[in-house]
């Protein structure tokens, strides 16, 4: 069977995850994420993958989201049910990558896919692209990706969205605050390359704890939030990356980073 997903790293430290199955629009098969929760394991184990891009060989579409076959199927439901833990296991696993993760939405990002994307670190989008979680239209609801939409998008919002199943552009997308930039089509590509070679210039380890930090706090009150957020604070000044960061700044060059 060919792959449907492909990975491949590049120089700068940028791991590129393609979503490639465009007969399918990139729909989101047991078979397609396992692939992609192994090579974010991949990517997760190898030290020289500073940030890992998300992307489609698709040229409108990122993702269609959901197998609607897979749903609609003669299997028995148990069947069915035993799947199901790909998609919290990729959202946790994306959480703790120890990596940034970009999402670079060139194409239409639907239903589960938009979960995918909400569980990302950045997303960068083509003008032309659109947003949504239109399950609702085929009798279904989008339960596996609320959570995150409920964690990004406000209360009535999100329920529009999920109860009307419209879509949203990318600009709109961006005023809702789940797109960090939206770029014209013709410049998408340069700009992605850009962010991510932008990222995997920052220290790992930093970056690492940061993110480990961001994950661990994001549902806790402020005062177990700021105690956990102190205990990183304080190990961030063990590293040498720190020292080494204030050291280049000072003396106006280029930090070297550990690699890990």
């Amino acid at each position: 069977m060919p792959e449907l997903v492909r990975y491949r790293t590049d120089e700068e430290g940028a791991a590129w995850v393609t979503l490639d199955d465009p007969k399918t629009r990139n729909a989101l098969s047991d078979e397609l994420l396992d692939e992609l929760l192994a090579a974010l394991e991949t990517a997760k184990a190898d030290d020289g993958v500073r940030v890992v891009v998300l992307e489609s060989s698709h040229e409108r579409i990122f993702s269609s989201g959901g197998n609607l076959k897979a749903f609609a199927d003669d299997r028995p439901p148990i069947a069915k049910y035993a799947g199901l833990d790909r998609f919290p296991r990729l959202f946790k696993l994306i959480a703790a990558l120890g990596k940034p993760v970009l999402c670079a939405a060139g194409g239409d990002v639907l239903a589960g896919a938009f979960g995918l994307a909400l569980a990302c670190d950045l997303v960068v989008a083509k003008e032309s692209a659109r947003f949504g979680c239109p399950e609702i239209n085929v009798g279904a609801f989008p339960f596996m990706i609320s959570a995150l939409i409920f964690r990004n998008v406000g209360r009535l919002k999100a329920n529009e969205l999920m109860m009307l199943g419209d879509t949203v552009s990318a600009s709109e997308a961006a005023a809702l605050g789940v797109v960090n930039k939206v770029v014209p089509d013709a410049e998408f590509d340069e700009t992605v390359r850009a962010w991510a070679h932008r990222v995997a210039g920052k220290s790992p380890l930093l970056m690492k704890l940061g993110k480990d930090a961001l994950a661990s706090t994001r549902d806790l009150d402020l005062g177990k939030a700021l105690d956990v957020l102190q205990a990183q604070l304080a190990l961030a000044f063990t590293t040498e990356d720190l020292v080494e960061g204030v050291r280049a700044f000072r003396e106006k060059r280029e930090p070297v980073w550990q690699r890990r």
